[in-house]
């Protein structure tokens, strides 16, 4: 994620090969200890430490209150630090890169600093005694496929995961995760972890399908699956557009039958009519035989309704 997400000019000043988790309990304000959220020591190039605190909101929510809870969590995480007499050699706190990770279906929106959450005027002499913090935000909905596909690792994978809406693009994912795991030996847990979301993925457009629990064989597996998929597709597409051309012929008819009985219609039975379901077209279609006005075609009787004009 650092590699691939974060801006050079910080990046490039991280040893990431010497980085190492941070142990430190997180707590959301229901109390509840935050297992996803991490902290990591990374040793600076320049001299010194900085520790990302990595962030996970996965909720269809955004929250507004990011920036506060940013803040909260960086206190938390110095106050481990100072008590663990992690410091800094000259005493003082190490920095910290906040970063909240979001996938999320609508675009990240909330504040990115606190400055926006405080009610204060531009210009105010309490600035000077406000908390001041930001967080850098990986919004994963907000990179194209073509762009994700660019960056090396498994996140930029499972970003491409998860957008993948179609089978064409679920295969290609698919293959490119299983040539990543061919040159990137890992642990089995996390090949196992990474068959699993595509089991999960696979499961939205062929419930029930038997996935491999290697990675490798998945893409075999898909490409014999996604003539099926397409015909599938094709079946239903066409179902659509003959229900479709039914419709439109029944409304079509029903309104040249109006126009026989009653003469010119006004606006408000052309809307009606074409906006109408099969259903109610054909009862439309039975009522005109005996209707004597448009109100007794379009009103059921025993139904209080007053049609417009």
């Amino acid at each position: 994620m650092l590699r691939e997400f974060v801006p050079a000019p910080w990046r490039d000043d991280f040893d990431l090969d010497a980085i190492t988790p941070e142990n430190i309990k997180l707590y959301a304000d229901s109390g509840e200890r935050r297992e996803a959220d991490t902290a990591w020591r990374i040793p600076r190039r320049s001299g010194g430490v900085v520790y990302a605190l990595v962030l996970l909101e996965f909720q269809s929510t955004i929250d507004r209150w990011m920036a506060l809870r940013a803040l909260i969590y960086i206190g938390l995480l110095w106050q481990h630090l100072q008590k663990a007499n992690r410091l800094l050699p000259d005493g003082r706190l190490p920095p910290v890169l906040p970063i909240v990770l979001y996938n999320g279906d609508k675009r990240w929106a909330a504040p990115l600093s606190l400055h926006a959450l405080i009610g204060l005027a531009e210009g105010s002499p309490l600035w000077e005694w406000q908390p001041a913090i930001r967080y850098y935000i990986i919004d994963e909905g907000s990179y194209k496929d073509a762009d994700l596909a660019q960056r090396e690792g498994l996140l930029p994978l499972l970003f491409r995961l998860e957008q993948a809406a179609d089978p064409d693009r679920l295969a290609v994912v698919a293959d490119a995760a299983s040539t990543w795991f061919k040159a990137h030996p890992v642990p089995e847990r996390l090949r196992l972890l990474f068959v699993e979301l595509l089991r999960s993925a696979i499961a939205t457009l062929a419930p029930g399908l038997a996935v491999p629990n290697d990675v490798l064989e998945v893409r075999s597996m898909l490409a014999t699956r996604m003539e099926a998929w397409k015909q599938k597709e094709l079946q239903e597409a066409e179902k659509v557009g003959e229900e479709r051309g039914e419709r439109k012929g029944e409304a079509a008819l029903l309104l040249r039958l109006l126009e026989r009985r009653f003469g010119v219609l006004p606006e408000w039975v052309r809307e009606r009519v074409g906006a109408a379901e099969t259903g109610a077209l054909e009862e439309w279609g039975v009522r005109v035989l005996d209707a004597g006005t448009l109100d007794e075609v379009f009103v059921s009787p025993g139904l209080p309704y007053t049609l417009p004009r």
